[in-house]
């Protein structure tokens, strides 16, 4: 191995679930300075993973103030936010410290990640995602001729909705559990129509659900198949869900995903609710940790 060969020590994690196996997978790289944005781009081509991050140590009174830096990079292009990128990360940094609170400083400004711990129950992480911002309601024909779906398959009680937290998706309520879990959506028109509404994905969800503790099941579908477990979208679904009395301020709830990719994710998620505003949208799970290793450029 030549001299100049540069040594990256990374580990994987599953995210939203205690189980090895299931959930969320997600790449961390512990020290990406000597990184360009080309490498960390094929690095992430690499792990073929929804996500990968890249940690880029600074001294410790700058971390104490800005947080710690961490870019987050899907297959195809970087993004400013994304959820089980966040909270997965934030657990790698914590390793077996016990530690309250991790601040990460991402594109989209300063994330906090605090940790909880029960006697006899695996470590609960939950991130305060960025303040939400409701878009434009859809009507359900233009957005049924964008998916491919029929009108009977949405649910006529709520609405479709476009909502960031950070990351910004389009919420489509579908009618029962037998029209999500059998979902076919036309990914390129879906993505036209996202783009030109002001979203980034369709986030589909039903109030029926495998899990009877659940709220909701989710399905995301998007350029890298689908996704286990969608923490931005979750928060932002947590926003909709207190908006439109899905769920009540402050009440925790599960959102189940990733059941028909044999990948249970389990996301916790809550918002509260303030001058006729939605505010404070948290994010939450376990993580579990099944890859150490190293890689050589």
């Amino acid at each position: 191995m030549s001299r100049s060969t540069r040594k990256l020590v990374m580990a994987q994690w599953d995210v939203f679930s205690s189980t090895p196996l299931e959930g969320n997978s997600l790449a961390v790289f512990f020290d990406a300075r000597t990184l360009s944005d080309a490498e960390m781009q094929a690095v992430a081509n690499e792990m073929n993973l929804s996500e990968t991050t890249f940690i880029f140590p600074r001294e410790r009174e700058i971390e104490k103030e800005r947080g710690i830096r961490v870019r987050i990079f899907t297959i195809q292009e970087e993004l400013p936010f994304a959820g089980h990128p966040t909270l997965g990360t934030a657990f790698a940094l914590r390793g077996q410290a016990d530690t309250h609170e991790i601040m990460l400083d991402l594109k989209v400004g300063k994330v906090p990640v605090r940790f909880e711990q029960d006697p006899g129950k695996p470590v609960f992480g939950e991130m305060t995602q960025g303040e939400p911002a409701f878009g434009m309601q859809h009507s359900r024909e233009a957005v049924a001729i964008a998916t491919g779906l029929h009108l009977e398959d949405f649910d006529s009680e709520l609405p479709i909705e476009t909502v960031s937290t950070g990351l910004t998706f389009t919420v489509v309520p579908l009618r029962s559990l037998a029209v999500i879990q059998n979902l076919q959506v036309d990914l390129r028109r879906a993505s036209e129509y996202a783009e030109k509404t002001g979203g980034k994905f369709f986030y589909f969800v039903s109030r029926e659900t495998v899990d009877g503790a659940a709220r909701l099941h989710a399905r995301m579908l998007f350029y890298n198949g689908e996704d286990p477990a969608t923490g931005s979208a979750a928060g932002c679904t947590a926003a909709w869900m207190v908006a439109h009395r899905v769920a009540k301020p402050d009440e925790r709830v599960l959102i189940e995903q990733g059941i028909e990719m044999r990948r249970p994710s389990r996301i916790f998620v809550r918002a509260s609710h303030n001058n006729n505003r939605v505010v404070n949208v948290r994010v939450g799970g376990n993580a579990v940790e099944v890859i150490r290793g190293e890689i050589f450029l």
